[in-house]
């Protein structure tokens, strides 16, 4: 064995390893970035979801957005206040207005109690949209929920659950982040202020003899709410009440009034 072409071959690869290497190590200094350290802090502040509702791509895109002024302490819903102050801490800001003074609602009561069915449905897969795409769902009521739960299954913070085939949101956990709004095949739900006095828990557009064979609790159109309110901060709008929270002083005369309760006083 001719151990001098051994050698040879392996001065060369130690040759070329240590010229790669300096390279290497000139190439990092020459194009080195710093780092603001604050950043690593914020993103270590910040809830580690990635739901996206602050409208970055992930904790890190709002941390980074955030640092350079481009969001506000207070861009992370699912954070709320306590991040919040935590982050403007940290890079010598005004925490602002904390923005889980929005939660998320449904506006729809029907459920197994109150809602009728065209037909039973027995299909494997329980899942909202597969069902909203079959002749339109199983329930009589073409806006009204369907009860399948994709909305409870999505919710990273485990702030919906299912009862009696209607979705129930804790506001104490809904940081507004609005995944449960694209979940929804029917657009039940929506982000308002959670201290809204009253709120609609029907959406639909019906003629009011229609609703009335679909659901108990659905708006008929009747227009009671929209003469008794005092405030003239109620009217029927395409066969359904709207509400304008401006004008709205939650006297809860609307609710007391409407014959089949689909104003719910938000409690």
């Amino acid at each position: 064995m001719d151990y001098l072409i051994i050698l040879k071959a392996t001065a060369s690869l130690a040759g070329a390893g240590l010229v790669m290497g300096l390279g290497l190590a000139v190439a990092s200094k020459k194009f080195h970035v710093e780092i603001d350290p604050r950043l690593e802090r914020i993103i270590e502040a910040l809830p580690g979801t990635n739901c996206g509702a602050c409208g970055y791509p992930g904790c890190q895109g709002a941390a980074e957005a955030i640092l350079q002024g481009r969001a506000k302490p207070g861009a992370c819903t699912a954070g709320g206040h306590e991040v919040a102050e935590h982050i403007a801490s940290i890079i010598g800001a005004d925490a602002g207005e904390a923005r889980h003074a929005e939660v998320a609602f449904v506006h729809c009561f029907g459920g197994q109690k109150n809602a009728k069915n065209r037909f039973e449905s027995n299909y494997p897969v329980k899942d909202c949209v597969a069902e909203s795409l079959i002749a339109g769902g199983h329930l009589a009521c073409s806006f009204g929920c369907l009860g399948f739960g994709n909305c409870a299954a999505e919710c990273p913070f485990d702030a919906i659950e299912m009862a009696e085939g209607l979705p129930k949101v804790d506001f104490d956990k809904c940081t507004s982040c609005g995944i449960c709004v694209s979940a929804c095949p029917r657009n039940l739900f929506t982000i308002d202020k959670l201290k809204n006095p009253i709120y609609m828990g029907c959406t639909s557009t019906d003629k009011g003899k229609d609703v009335r064979k679909a659901c108990k609790v659905g708006c008929i159109a009747c227009k009671i709410c929209e003469k008794e309110c005092p405030k003239d901060a109620i009217h029927v709008i395409d066969n359904l009440a709207v509400i304008d929270y401006k004008k709205c002083d939650g006297c809860l005369i609307c609710v007391e009034k409407c014959p089949t309760k689909c104003i719910i006083a938000n409690k």
